[in-house]
């Protein structure tokens, strides 16, 4: 018999407008921090009207995170103070690492159908003000698991002996996208207990509790608690999904147990950093590293 982590919350979100006017919904933010930690925010999307997201979200500011963005469907324009641009597309994803500084734009294009999330991940302390990078993750290196109910996407991290093109430099991030069959139950035991874990569900119905039997809808975070926080041990995440299947991502990671100061796109350890970083801003001595 194996031991399975418990869910124990389920978030929900609600409705936001953000940006220049982007309709998204925020699931994880700030009453979160102490739960999900090292995961700070996270918004998901998902519409078939570009009014919904065009106006994207022009230049500005961050410090302190890095910031994932993924889409299943979709198309984001993207560049920054450094010179960096390029463009998301449909199974691609972007992990930039702001570190010390940068300001960047994402601009969303119209689409058929605008479908994914973007996952704020905090720095340590030591690593607040490192200098800021980029990790581009195409469709075509995307690691793929192919199961007899469920396709399963290696982002970072690693499945069933397979490993991801791409590692957390700062934090090491589990990111799995799983594409799971309908009527069709999946289990995932390859995480530490002393690690938080939790999954977003994008698309369709999942059940995360026994009796497996109570299906709760697409947008929510369900974070999973093991049995015993040993880090020796793997207690296992078991769901199951619904008549029309499910699409959700599983993330995982060592929580940093360290104080949070947030102010917009800024999130330092102390106030007082905070008021740098702003102060930065006004005097133009904000970007550290130059192209």
């Amino acid at each position: 018999m194996i031991n399975r982590r418990k869910a124990t919350q389920i978030i929900r979100g609600q409705h936001a407008v953000d940006g220049a006017g982007v309709r998204l919904r925020r699931v994880l933010g700030a009453n979160t921090i102490p739960d999900f930690d090292p995961f700070l925010m996270l918004d998901g999307f998902d519409s078939t009207n570009p009014d919904d997201y065009i106006k994207g979200f022009p230049w500005h500011p961050h410090r302190g995170i890095e910031t994932i963005t993924y889409l299943v469907k979709g198309k984001i324009e993207h560049g920054d103070s450094l010179g960096n641009k390029g463009t998301i597309h449909d199974l691609e994803c972007q992990w930039m690492t702001a570190g010390s500084g940068i300001i960047h734009q994402e601009m969303p294009k119209a689409s058929e159908r605008m479908l994914g999330c973007q996952l704020w991940v905090n720095l340590p302390a030591k690593e607040k003000m490192t200098e800021p990078s980029y990790g581009d993750i195409t469709r075509d290196k995307v690691v793929i698991v192919e199961e007899e109910n469920a396709t399963v996407r290696i982002l970072a991290g690693s499945y069933k002996g397979k490993t991801g093109v791409f590692e957390g430099k700062y934090v090491k991030v589990h990111y799995l996208d799983v594409d799971l069959a309908p009527d069709s139950t999946w289990s995932y035991a390859e995480t530490p207990n002393n690690e938080t874990l939790f999954v977003y569900l994008l698309d369709g119905t999942l059940a995360v509790d026994e009796p497996l039997s109570d299906f709760e809808e697409k947008s929510c975070a369900v974070l999973f608690r093991p049995t015993n926080p040993d880090a020796e041990k793997n207690d296992a995440v078991v769901v199951r999904s619904g008549n029309e299947g499910a699409r959700f991502i599983l993330l995982a990671a060592k929580p940093l147990r360290e104080p949070v100061a947030w102010g917009g796109p800024i999130v330092m350890n102390t106030r007082e950093e905070l008021e740098l970083a702003f102060d930065e801003l006004d005097h133009g001595t904000f970007i550290k590293h130059k192209k």
